[in-house]
């Protein structure tokens, strides 16, 4: 069984995966990645987690703040080969529990459509569709989430 460190974006492990993240989107998006990466900055993150298993880095996940009553779910990604052992779920899980720690009541969260597995992700864990918020609003590929904690 692994084990979950909550850290901030200096983390290096963090910042390796956020790298592999990044450059799975860019694939993904293709033209539009542009657009998202100007709201994927990792370098203010101060509740950040990542989950190793046997001293090896896996997955990784932030929340940020988006108002008085919400946190933002940010930069979740599972190393492919890692990929349907529960493993985002348990970071998605430490993540809610650091925003109610922190005194919020709900968590956000924007991907794209182009991300199913985050989709499923997401509606397996009670996550359910919201308008699109701001800066997301009419972005065809864009989905927005909300979960009451």
């Amino acid at each position: 069984m692994g084990r979950i460190l909550r850290t901030d974006s200096s983390n290096p492990d963090f910042f390796k995966l956020v790298a592999l993240l990044d450059a799975d989107l860019a694939l993904r998006d293709g033209p539009d990645n542009a657009f998202y990466a100007q709201f994927n900055g990792i370098d203010v993150l101060k509740h950040c987690v990542v989950y190793y298993e046997n001293d090896t880095f896996l997955g990784c996940g932030a929340i940020k703040r988006f108002n008085a009553s919400a946190m933002e779910v940010k930069r979740m990604f599972v190393e492919p080969a890692a990929r349907g052992k529960g493993i985002a779920s348990l970071l998605l899980s430490e993540l809610e529990k650091w925003t109610k720690e922190l005194g919020y009541s709900h968590c956000v969260l924007e991907t794209g459509l182009r991300q199913p597995e985050a989709i499923a992700l997401y509606k397996k864990n009670d996550y359910t569709v919201i308008p699109n918020y701001p800066p997301y609003e009419g972005v065809e590929n864009s989905v927005c989430f909300r979960k009451e904690l």
